[in-house]
């Protein structure tokens, strides 16, 4: 067994690699980018290695700055997590050289699974069947279009190499395939250094059900059972499941049979994941691709048959035999996991970036997070915060407990997708374990939006909370007066003009001061407010209307971070005054302009002073969270300011390209 092991990579999954080894009383060494240094897993390893700036081609994606670590800090071994180096075969090389040991398989079986036209060829071979495409080494755009086209669309657009959802379009009409193809292409050399794709006819009905392997390298290959993770926004994962629900035995057998098949094929020596698309009708299982690494969903596997995963992981590597064979193995309840990211889902989820002012896990679940309260969610690295599993006796224990756990968890700061995540849960579709990779499409065509609520009281609360904090959240001169309780002129109730924003609109309210609480009066309706605050001043209690409920919030000087009813978000808030004269200040720099959708790098600028555009052309293209954007002009006109260069980060709402309309 190693006595010490470098974690390359960031996050949740360095954090869950750091757990398994302190139980085998290994020491541990974090790597980390400039973006990173204050990050949890720095702060949770025993030694911690600066390898480069934020950007991760710079830092967590050079295999020679991760190696030199290693060596440094005397690592025997290197687990490189998931993404990044995982199934890179540059470290693996790196490793051998140096007689390092690499937590994974050999360097055989990631060259044949790590590139997705290989596989399929060799898939072919050991008779596991695949979807019917194109993986052939002419990559020229007009072969691509022709194949495409040959095989009957729609179909899905993909990058050889790599995973995680990039370099992935779904294609159904003509004129969309040389854009696709394009895009599919450059989002692939960006992301995996490999721009190569292959062309796959998309099943009408898909489910996608993956069957967890494992090889030692005594030549003992098990299969560990099978996980669905039909739902998926952006060829993402969101949800997934084990065992996957509905399956006929027959489809389920098929399943375990070519996993192992194909392992077999590969010698295949350490813990991976076979991926297959299952037709939600007919129960056919297609061959997709092998991820020759731990994934992201490994913890419900965990739950169901007891095993630490990465401790076989590390068992293996270390030249260790499987304990029994496949009869040892037995699968047991049902779980569920939710991976929680840091995206607007009711704007598309388009990535949200900030620091986290709150930070509240659920009681009874596991959660394995890579951040906490003050942790900083940057536009540099992969979205995914956490992931939060529930496990139960059966399916329905198991949906009921993770749809309440993320119902009660907190997240203040950056946007997050915990209540599209419940809203999912408890869609009748899910529950029955019948949605398909089109669930998310299917159920909300016009996009997901959050429930209403009653949004006075929302505001109510908000402002209540931030007077209550007194100077702390004061703004402005009159801060340093000992709280706000200074607007009531000897002891008689007073009242203060606030101006509060959120999602774009703002509004106004007169709140009346009294020993009890507050008045708060908008238009002809009127609500009686009374907070306190806990000791951390995060937590509140609130009577609204009669009844008293806890309420999650963190007030500043310029409004509240809350939690109430459907919302969680930001609430800006200022004495009307000083609001009305920002307005003013800001009046006459609105107009026709391209600006940052979200945090992100400008990749590409595509005009420049003086140019004519048209309305919807592309002048400027954002790379934000590993994902390319284009930007399109709002109207025609002529670009008079040119903002952003190629190379240079952006904040959300940013302006890049101002445009005079013609």
């Amino acid at each position: 067994m190693f006595d010490t092991l470098l974690i390359a990579n960031r996050g949740e999954i360095a954090c869950r690699i750091i757990r398994t080894c302190r139980k085998l009383g290994i020491r541990t060494v974090a790597v980390y980018s400039e973006a990173d240094r204050d990050a949890l897993h720095v702060r949770l390893a025993d030694r911690a290695v600066h390898i480069g700036p934020a950007p991760a081609r710079d830092s967590y994606l050079r295999a020679d700055r991760i190696v030199e670590a290693a060596l440094q800090t005397g690592a025997q071994a290197i687990h490189p997590g998931y993404g990044f180096l995982s199934e890179r075969l540059d470290l693996v090389a790196a490793c051998e050289a140096n007689g390092i040991a690499f937590i994974g398989p050999s360097a055989s079986a990631i060259a044949a699974m790590g590139d997705k036209i290989r596989s399929k060829q060799i898939a072919r071979e050991a008779g596991v069947p695949g979807v019917p495409g194109y993986d052939g080494a002419d990559q020229s755009p007009e072969t691509l279009k022709r194949e495409a086209l040959r095989i009957g669309l729609p179909v899905m657009v993909k990058a050889s190499a790599g995973g995680g959802g990039k370099g992935i379009r779904k294609v159904e009409a003509e004129e969309d395939l040389d854009p696709a193809i394009a895009t599919a292409s450059r989002e692939a050399e960006a992301a995996f250094g490999d721009g190569r794709l292959l062309i796959e006819k998309f099943v009408t009905r898909p489910r996608h059900v993956e069957v967890q392997v494992a090889g030692d390298k005594h030549g003992n290959i098990v299969h560990l059972f099978e996980r669905d993770c039909s739902v998926q926004r952006s060829n993402q994962k969101l949800l997934e499941e084990a065992p996957a629900p509905n399956l006929k035995p027959e489809a389920r057998a098929a399943l375990h049979g070519y996993a192992l098949k194909l392992s077999r094929a590969i010698a295949y020596d350490n813990l991976g994941t076979v991926e297959f698309l299952v037709d939600a009708v007919t129960q056919e299982v297609f061959f997709l691709e092998m991820n020759t690494r731990l994934q992201v969903e490994h913890p419900v596997t965990e739950a169901i048959t007891g095993l630490d995963l990465v401790e076989w992981q590390i068992r293996i590597a270390a030249g260790e035999t499987l304990p029994t064979g496949q009869e040892g193995f037995v699968s047991t309840g049902h779980a569920i996991e939710a991976r929680l990211t840091a995206e607007r889902a009711d704007k598309g989820f388009r990535p949200d970036t900030g620091t986290i002012a709150l930070w509240r896990e659920p009681e009874a679940l596991r959660v394995d997070s890579g951040v906490g309260t003050g942790s900083a969610v940057s536009p540099f690295y992969d979205s995914m915060l956490a992931k939060v599993i529930a496990y139960g006796p059966d399916r329905e224990t198991a949906r009921r407990r993770l749809a309440d756990g993320l119902d009660r968890m907190t997240v203040l700061g950056p946007a997050t997708i915990r209540p599209f995540l419940v809203d999912a849960l408890r869609q009748p579709a899910f529950a029955r374990g019948e949605a398909t990779t089109l669930f998310i499409g299917e159920t909300w065509p016009e996009g997901w939006r959050p429930a209403a609520s009653d949004a006075l009281q929302r505001d109510a609360v908000a402002a209540a909370i931030w007077l209550s904090a007194g100077e702390k959240a004061a703004a402005g001169p009159w801060g340093s007066l000992g709280g706000f309780r200074v607007l009531t002129p000897a002891g008689k109730p007073g009242t203060s003009h606030l101006t509060l924003s959120s999602a774009g609109e703002a509004r106004r309210l007169a709140v009346e001061s009294h020993a009890s609480g507050f008045r708060v009066v908008a238009g002809d309706r009127a609500l009686d407010v009374a907070v306190e605050a806990n000791a951390g001043g995060t937590r509140w209690s609130v009577l609204l209307g009669g009844q008293r409920r806890s309420i999650d919030a963190v007030p500043d000087a310029n409004g509240v971070f809350l939690r109430h009813e459907g919302f969680e978000g930001r609430v800006d808030i200022a004495l009307a005054v000083a609001a009305e004269a920002a307005a003013r200040e800001a009046k006459g720099h609105g107009g026709d302009s391209v600006r940052a959708t979200m945090p992100g790098t400008v990749a590409a600028v595509h005009v420049r002073e003086g140019d004519s555009v048209a309305a919807g052309q592309v002048v400027a293209v954002l790379e934000s969270m590993k994902l390319f954007m284009d930007l399109k002009s709002p109207a025609a006109g002529t670009v008079t300011r040119v903002a952003a260069k190629p190379g240079t980060t952006a904040a959300a709402g940013e302006l890049l390209i101002a445009i005079e309309p013609a």
